[in-house]
C-alpha cells in the first residue's frame, strides 16, 4: 500500500515546528502541496516548505485573531486554487496557577481557547463551505489524550479546549458526511516538542514517560504518517473517530 497525495493541497496550521512540521514534511513526501502556516518562525517555516517540496509555500497568521484566521484561509485558496485537506494542528499550552489571581487566569484561559478551539472552529467553518462547493474534503484535528483523561491543574484550559475540539470534529463528521466531508481526531499523548518543554522542565521527563507503555517518548514523526493516511482517502469510514497516538497512556 502506498499513500499518494499527489494533486492535493493541504493547509497545516502551526507547521513551522514540532508535530505540524513533521506532518507537512510527511504529506509533502507523499506528493501533496502544503500550505505551511506559521505565526512567528518564518525561517523555520521556509525550511519546512523547502523540505516538503511540491510547490509548498508559507503563510503567516496570528490565529488568536478571528480576522487573520479567515484571511489565512482566503490566502491559501487564492494561491493554491483549492484545499483538499485541513489539518488543525496549531495549539498552545499555558501553565496557569490554579491558586493564582483570577484576572491573569481568565486571560490565559481565553488565550488558550482562542488558539486551540476558536481558530480551528473558524477554519473548519470555512473549510466546510469550500468542501461543500467542491464535493468533499477532509479535516484532521490534532487533539490530545487530555481531552479524555484530563490534565494537570495548571493546564485546565488546555484539556477543556481539546475536549471542545473533539466535539467539534465529531459534529462535523456527523453533520456533513453525506456531502463528502470527513473529519477525524488524532489524539497524541505527551510528545517531544518545544511546546512540551515547559512541562518537562516543571515535572521532569521521568514523569512524562512513567505512564506510557513504550520505552521512549513519542516524537512528532510517530504521528505524521497517521495524518497522511487519514488524508489519503483510505480510511474514510473512520470519519468521526479519534485515533490515539499516546503509547497506551490513555486508551478509550
Amino acid at each position: 500500500m502506498q499513500i499518494d497525495l499527489k494533486n492535493t493541497c493541504v493547509l497545516v496550521t502551526g507547521a513551522s515546528r514540532g508535530i505540524g512540521a513533521a506532518i507537512a514534511r510527511t504529506m509533502g513526501a507523499a506528493g501533496a502541496r502544503i500550505a505551511v502556516h506559521y505565526r512567528h518562525h518564518r525561517a523555520a517555516a521556509e525550511a519546512v516548505a523547502e523540505q516538503a517540496g511540491h510547490g509548498a509555500e508559507i503563510f503567516q497568521a496570528d490565529l488568536a485573531s478571528p480576522d487573520e484566521c479567515a484571511d489565512l484561509w482566503s490566502a491559501v485558496v487564492a494561491r493554491f486554487g483549492q484545499v483538499n485537506t485541513l489539518v488543525n494542528n496549531a495549539g498552545i499550552a499555558i501553565s496557569s496557577a490554579p491558586d493564582g489571581d483570577i484576572e491573569p487566569w481568565v486571560r490565559q484561559w481565553d488565550a488558550t481557547l482562542a488558539i486551540n478551539l476558536r481558530a480551528p472552529g473558524i477554519l473548519c467553518k470555512l473549510a466546510v463551505a469550500h468542501f461543500t462547493d467542491r464535493g468533499g474534503g477532509r479535516i484532521i484535528n490534532i487533539t490530545s489524550r487530555a481531552a479524555f483523561r484530563g490534565d494537570q491543574p495548571h493546564y485546565l484550559a488546555y484539556a477543556a479546549s481539546k475536549a471542545g475540539l473533539v466535539a467539534l470534529t465529531r459534529s462535523i463528521a456527523r453533520g456533513y458526511g453525506k456531502a463528502g466531508i470527513l473529519a477525524f481526531n488524532v489524539a497524541p499523548g505527551f510528545t517531544r516538542t518545544e511546546m512540551a518543554a515547559e512541562f518537562i522542565d516543571r515535572y521532569g521527563e521521568d514523569y512524562a514517560t512513567a505512564d506510557i507503555a513504550l520505552r521512549r517518548l513519542t516524537e512528532p514523526e510517530d504521528i505524521a504518517p497517521l495524518v497522511a493516511f487519514l488524508a489519503s482517502g483510505l480510511a474514510d469510514h473512520a470519519t468521526g473517530s479519534t485515533i490515539d497516538v499516546n503509547a497506551a497512556s490513555y486508551v478509550h
